[in-house]
């Protein structure tokens, strides 16, 4: 069939994947197959696709199609994750641009408006990702808050309630201002920011002297109940027991004593502010200190505030240090740099806040959750990432799963009086009104006496049950999905997830299934810019994947991102890698226009360097697949494509093709012709994962296929033994012929000129190949030539070419000196490595041996050199 001059990758593209979802290759049920299951990492509703998704993705196709055609019963699962905080901010943000205050709705308006926004932008991400080529199961597609998997993580809330895992309490939180709820610690992001540390006074109650107090936040002393010195610093003895007055305020307070205050900073007296500080929090506790919480939900100033109320945190630290100045109340003030808490969502600056949260017991969870990955039940790749794990679980606080949020999944609290306990936790409000008649011992409670908790829960808390949640196996435990799928094969995902996730689904899984819910989980590099800057919308630095996709072709996008992405190592993104995948696709395309362009005659029996050539390809193929196999064990992907890289661009495209290629004009064996197309059919199988589209397009094209012989569906080539003599021998052809090229191109002689062509070697197994390939007219076994030559080694053979009558000789014998000249200087440095004891006693074994084989290379290029120039 002909194909066109020219690889079109929008038209193949668009072709392909809509046959592949119109035949349903994607698509997995239970079968009698072993299954290879992947759940993707749900993209935020909200997202659009990115560098990092890009290449994440990319890793996840590749696996599922390789095990697709490996014989397993692939299912990749996608889906979408609600993302209470960025979706809620969204809609927010739409809502005002139209008028519309959230808090003049009601929660059942807002969600109604969320709805219509998810439905309206949540499939975007989803979309794209089908442009990138991936074969998920779009069948199987689940989002977290649709009904199904909001009803599993209801019932998984309720089971840890009743547990006694999840429990109420009142604790110090990290406050977004902004999204207007409590975040986790590892959402939090510290940075760097220019401030002032500022030195004010505070006097003692009942005389006339001040203690210097330095904070970073002045405008806290609003919510000031006490000061606090070291007992061990001597300085202040004579205040202990005393009271300060605070600034402003004209609160009395007691000067408190604690170990925690640090003698050298600032001036070794803390002010404390147990609802705005998680360290004075804690001292607040030891101590039953008052607890004033002086900010609103804005992070605005409340009415403890006094003339500042309504006002903004940053606002009133500068107009509080003018007051305090005004006042005599300020010593100085300095220039400081602080880390401050930011939100990882909003960027807003965390605001520490005291209110009462769910929390979910950590610590006897932790520990079968850390013990899978470091007995390697569960494998990281890279293996690094265990100690990063270890870390955290070793040192894992309890985890807040309550946000003052409405998008998401609502805690099942029912409140049915006004006392901190009058709660109970139930899957539906007919349950609860049970439980809460039983609890109160009051028969004539009715549904409309219960209030649910305003609250909803992390969307991390619904992800978390991803793995089992996706085959429905919360809900029903025993049914044939999660039977069949759980645990699933591999997560391909960020290192920068590993707590949020990885480690909670670890935990979830061996929680409801007593199975870890992967059994292998690699890590992907961050995509940073040459700059070994992160890609962000904020830097303005990251590429659009569907305008890359648009100009290079999908298959030259995966390509250009993998073959510099080894797992775990942050990827430094190059257009040129895009480049390199386009032009590998065209390189494919060519060679397969070449052969196709060959005229073929059954009559014509392969000679002797057709069959040297198709020994030779098939060993070396057969090589590559069993390498490449042991790559994809050890999730070294880059690695393998760059395996199948040189397979088909040197090994078949450079060398195969030319040694088989007729001479002009001549037609090609028809038996030589057929045994090339099986092995491009190979090729193609082992491409088909990495290049999907381009593989799909060729295949189709070699002959006419049934939809049962896709090659999407396809069977690659299993591991066969290869004769490694075969492969070793075609080495050294390549060489000699390498050899003959380069003396050539050295003298400007042309390709089409033969040469003859002397040698200390007994024979070459591929004698006819050589020959085609180098044009060499004869080859002199065991014979040396007395004419002015060419000379180079293989190996231990010296190989030698009458030089040209009509070059210069006497430059000949100038450059043959030069070359002796350095070659002597090179000998020199490597013998006095080697007559280092020092260095042979302790350089790796390896190290030595190559030193050695690099002073017996010298000595016998200098032999042949010294050899060459008494000829001349």
């Amino acid at each position: 069939m002909q194909i066109s001059e020219k690889y079109n990758p929008q038209e193949t593209e668009n072709k392909w994947y809509k046959y592949w979802l119109e035949n349903n290759y994607f698509h997995s049920e239970p079968n009698e197959k072993p299954p290879y299951t992947i759940v993707i990492p749900p993209p935020n509703v909200t997202g659009i696709l990115h560098m990092g998704h890009m290449l994440n993705n990319t890793i996840q196709d590749v696996l599922v199609r390789r095990a697709r055609m490996q014989g397993f019963n692939a299912c990749w699962v996608p889906g979408t994750d609600h993302a209470s905080i960025a979706t809620e901010a969204k809609v927010v943000a739409k809502l005002k641009s139209e008028g519309i205050n959230k808090s003049d709705l009601s929660r059942e308006e807002f969600l109604k408006h969320a709805w219509d926004w998810t439905d309206k932008y949540g499939g975007t991400i989803l979309e794209q990702l089908k442009k990138l080529g991936c074969s998920c199961d779009w069948e199987r597609t689940r989002f977290t808050l649709e009904p199904k998997l909001s009803s599993q993580v209801i019932k998984s809330f309720v089971d840890l309630y009743n547990k006694g895992l999840i429990y109420r309490g009142y604790r110090m939180v990290n406050w977004d201002p902004e999204a207007k709820t409590n975040i986790s610690d590892e959402e939090v992001i510290f940075k760097e920011q220019n401030g002032k540390l500022y030195y004010l006074k505070y006097k003692i109650e009942g005389t006339e002297e001040f203690l210097s107090v330095a904070t970073t936040r002045p405008e806290t002393i609003f919510g000031d109940t006490a000061v606090c010195i070291n007992p061990n610093d001597e300085r202040y003895a004579h205040l202990r027991g005393k009271k300060v007055i605070v600034p402003i305020v004209d609160r009395v307070v007691p000067i408190i004593e604690d170990e925690y205050v640090d003698i050298e900073f600032g001036t070794g007296a803390l002010k404390i502010t147990p609802a705005h500080d998680i360290n004075d929090y804690e001292i607040g506790k030891r101590h039953g200190l008052q607890m004033i919480d002086s900010l609103d939900d804005d992070a605005n100033l409340n009415e403890h505030g006094l003339h500042y109320a309504g006002k903004n945190r940053f606002e009133v630290r500068k107009q509080i240090a003018k007051e305090l100045e005004e006042k005599g109340l300020l010593l100085k003030a300095e220039d400081y740099v602080n880390k401050v808490g930011t939100s990882e969502r909003t960027g807003a600056v965390i605001e520490p806040k005291v209110s009462v949260q769910w929390f979910l017991k950590m610590a006897d969870m932790a520990k079968p959750a850390l013990d899978v990955v470091m007995n390697d039940e569960v494998k990281f790749h890279p293996e690094k990432f265990k100690n990063t794990y270890k870390h955290w679980m070793e040192n894992i606080r309890d985890w807040n799963i309550s946000r003052q949020l409405w998008w998401g999944q609502q805690i099942p609290a029912f409140f049915y009086g006004e006392g901190q306990d009058d709660f109970v936790v139930a899957e539906t409000i007919e349950e609860a009104l049970i439980l809460a008649k039983e609890k109160s011992n009051n028969q004539q409670l009715t549904v409309d006496h219960l209030k649910q908790d305003e609250d909803a829960l992390d969307t991390w808390f619904s992800s978390w049950l991803w793995p089992m949640s996706v085959f429905d196996g919360i809900s029903d435990p025993d049914n044939k999905d999660i039977n069949y799928y759980y645990p699933t094969s591999d997560l391909v995902t960020g290192p920068d997830i590993i707590f949020f996730w990885v480690a909670r689904m670890i935990m979830a899984g061996l929680e409801y299934r007593k199975e870890v819910p992967f059994k292998n989980v690699y890590f992907t590099g961050i995509v940073r810019d040459k700059q070994r800057r992160k890609m962000s919308k904020q830097l303005g630095n990251s590429p659009d994947p569907i305008e890359l996709i648009e100009k290079y072709g999908a298959d030259g996008v995966r390509v250009g991102s993998l073959l510099s992405s080894a797992a775990g190592n942050d990827l430094l993104f190059d257009e040129e890698l895009m480049l390199q995948g386009r032009n590998f696709a065209t390189k494919i395309w060519n060679a397969y226009k070449l052969i196709q362009g060959w005229n073929k005659d059954s009559t014509i029996k392969a000679n002797d360097s057709d069959k040297q050539a198709i020994a030779w390809f098939g060993n070396q193929m057969d090589k590559t697949i069993a390498e490449i196999a042991d790559q994809f064990a050890k999730f070294r992907i880059s690695d393998a494509l760059h395996l199948l890289y040189k397979l088909i661009w040197d090994d078949f495209c450079s060398w195969y093709l030319e040694a088989i290629k007729p001479a002009y004009g001549e037609p090609i064996s028809q038996e030589v012709y057929d045994q090339t197309i099986v092995y491009f059919e190979e090729l193609m199988k082992l491409l088909h994962p990495f290049m999907p589209f381009l593989s799909e397009e060729l295949w189709q094209n070699i002959s006419e296929r049934t939809t049962e012989n896709a090659l999407v569906i396809s069977q690659q080539k299993k591991d066969a033994t290869f004769n490694e003599s075969i492969i070793r021998d075609f080495e050294t052809s390549k060489e000699l012929i390498s050899g003959v090229r380069n003396y050539r191109q050295s003298k400007g002689i042309s390709p089409r000129e033969e040469v003859e062509v002397y040698t200390n070697a007994s024979g070459f197994d591929n004698e006819q190949l050589v020959k085609k390939l180098a044009n060499i007219s004869q080859i002199n076994f065991t014979a040396k030539t007395d004419k002015p030559s060419y000379s180079f080694l293989i190996g231990g053979t010296e190989v030698s070419i009458p030089l040209s009558e009509n070059l210069d000789l006497g430059e000949e014998k100038e450059k043959a000196e030069e070359e002796i000249k350095y070659l002597k200087g090179f000998l020199i440095s490597v013998e006095k490595k080697l007559s280092n004891e020092k260095f042979v006693a302790n350089a790796k074994p390896e190290v030595v041996e190559s030193e050695r084989k690099k002073q017996k290379d010298a000595q016998d290029k200098i032999v042949l050199l010294e050899e060459k120039l008494k000829k001349l």
